[in-house]
């Protein structure tokens, strides 16, 4: 699979981006809230590999500024995967209804 939409952090990186436009690393650690800077560090990378992320450093600032956002590809599938997004908020509550339901089977 080109893009590994099933990774959570991914689709909430790519939402985070979207919505937000450019971000510093600890922008958006904060925005995805319970990630690990290891699990973020690969997911950027990743993204970026797959021509989805853009990173920009600025080498003239101290420490050097990196800024992350999407790129129009990136764009163009977080755009796609919105409605997805919208879902899984909507309904987070009734899937864990549903689980705690199973597990007291």
């Amino acid at each position: 699979m080109l893009v590994d939409l099933a990774d959570k952090w991914v689709l909430l990186m790519l939402a985070s981006l979207r919505e937000s436009g450019v971000q510093r690393y600890s922008e958006l650690q904060r925005s995805l809230g319970g990630i690990s800077r290891k699990m973020l560090s690969q997911t950027l990378r990743t993204l970026e590999r797959d021509g989805l992320v853009l990173r920009t450093v600025d080498v003239k600032m101290a420490p050097p500024l990196v800024l992350y956002e999407l790129t129009e590809l990136g764009r163009e599938i977080a755009e796609e995967t919105r409605a997805l997004c919208t879902w899984t908020e909507k309904r987070t509550a009734t899937v864990y209804e549903a689980r705690a339901a199973y597990d007291r089977r």
